[in-house]
């Protein structure tokens, strides 16, 4: 009897415990169950970055390439061939105008202008020799004729007095006219400058002079002078070497003003005006610099459908050399204090372009708008939005009107 009653407690404490472990595993899902749901709940709204919009100036940031150009470029070529006899200068050195870069050999022309000294030297005898006798021909002339007027006006008194016969008195007359005749033929020669024998004589000597001059002139573009001052840049010459005409032996570079030429394409020239600040960084040296653009071409290049602007340094560095790459930069305005968003805040469906507007309790409102300027990262609204309200820019897929969401706030 009592093994019989300690079964039954046993039996009895079983059936309690399970039925103590069935309660406890219900109540146990019922609030796993009511949890989950809760962070359900919280879990649905999605995290949106946003930000709130104000009017400010609509920028556009243009990256162009281009290279350094200097204050000038001059290239020394040689005007004939011949041999070069001496250099004065090395690459790098500074020079200043009239300056003896080189010369070339100039002895053959040192023979020509003698040659001609000489041709000039015998043609000037000719023409003061052939000057003098015209002159002494004018005067014989002169004098034969006034010698023929007081014979032939004594003549005549002599005639009237029946001192003489008429042929006497003709043949006095005769050589009067002939005598004027002649005084006449040398004073027009006089009057038109010179008898054509001098004149001929003069023209030789000129001619003489001429041809001297010319090598003279020859010989002095032999010697190759600075044109301006500057650096050496470039020499290729030798003492010893023979040059072609028109061949370049030097160039002068002036770095005391350092440019920057750049193509612009026909789509954004618009927006580059003179005076605009610039960023240049030149790969070469790992700096950065910055100018201003003075000058803009006045029209497009056929070869590249780009016009050329022109930026000058502000502080140029003796580092920087002509020929480098540049890379630059220029914001641009594209339109002063305007609203815009950034490109990923609009939604275009349907022909319709929509942004998400978040109030004050971070649900959202579909907006349509209507948009304006671009630029790499913005769009502008010119209607559908208000400055000061806050607009929801990622996530967009899972946003329509009234929907609650956990905002991330992006600075401006």
């Amino acid at each position: 009897m009592a093994q019989r009653l300690a079964n039954n407690k046993k039996i009895v404490a079983i059936i309690a415990i399970t039925a103590f472990s069935l309660l406890f595993s219900a109540y146990q899902g019922l609030y796993s169950k009511n949890t989950a749901k809760g962070q359900h709940s919280e879990d649905t709204k999605p995290l949106v970055d946003v930000l709130t919009i104000q009017r400010k100036d609509m920028t556009k940031t243009i990256d162009l390439t281009g290279q350094t150009v200097p204050e000038s470029q001059v290239d020394i070529a040689a005007k004939y061939t011949g041999k070069i006899t001496q250099i004065n200068v090395q690459l790098g050195q500074h020079v200043t105008p009239g300056q003896v870069l080189l010369s070339q050999d100039s002895s053959d022309i040192d023979i020509s202008i003698e040659e001609n000294n000489a041709s000039f030297r015998q043609a000037n005898a000719d023409a003061i020799e052939s000057n003098a006798a015209f002159e002494a021909n004018y005067q014989k002339a002169q004098s034969d004729y006034q010698h023929s007027v007081t014979t032939y006006e004594r003549y005549k008194l002599l005639y009237s007095q029946g001192a003489i016969s008429k042929e006497v008195l003709d043949n006095a007359e005769q050589q009067l006219i002939s005598s004027k005749s002649v005084m006449e033929s040398w004073s027009k020669q006089l009057m038109s400058g010179s008898a054509a024998s001098v004149e001929s004589k003069r023209a030789s000597r000129d001619k003489a002079q001429s041809v001297i001059d010319a090598l003279k002139n020859q010989k002095d573009d032999l010697t190759l002078r600075a044109p301006r001052s500057g650096m050496i840049g470039f020499r290729q010459a030798e003492v010893g070497n023979i040059v072609s005409a028109g061949q370049i032996v030097l160039s002068i570079v002036d770095n005391s003003n350092i440019y920057i030429d750049c193509s612009v394409s026909e789509q954004d020239i618009g927006q580059v005006v003179l005076g605009l600040p610039t960023t240049i960084e030149i790969e070469s040296l790992g700096k950065s610099f910055t100018g201003k653009i003075i000058y803009i071409s006045p029209s497009i290049d056929s070869k590249t459908q780009a016009f050329t602007i022109r930026m000058i340094l502000d502080k140029p560095e003796d580092s920087i050399r002509s020929g480098m790459f540049a890379r630059t930069k220029i914001n641009t305005i594209l339109r002063s204090q305007t609203l815009f968003v950034p490109k990923e805040a609009v939604l275009s469906l349907n022909g319709k372009d929509r942004i998400f507007v978040v109030n004050s309790s971070n649900q959202v409102e579909e907006r349509i708008v209507q948009l304006g300027l671009r630029n790499d990262k913005s769009i502008e609204i010119i209607s559908g939005m208000q400055e000061g309200e806050t607009i929801a820019v990622s996530n967009l897929a899972k946003l329509k009107t009234g929907t609650a969401i956990t905002p991330n706030n992006l600075a401006e």
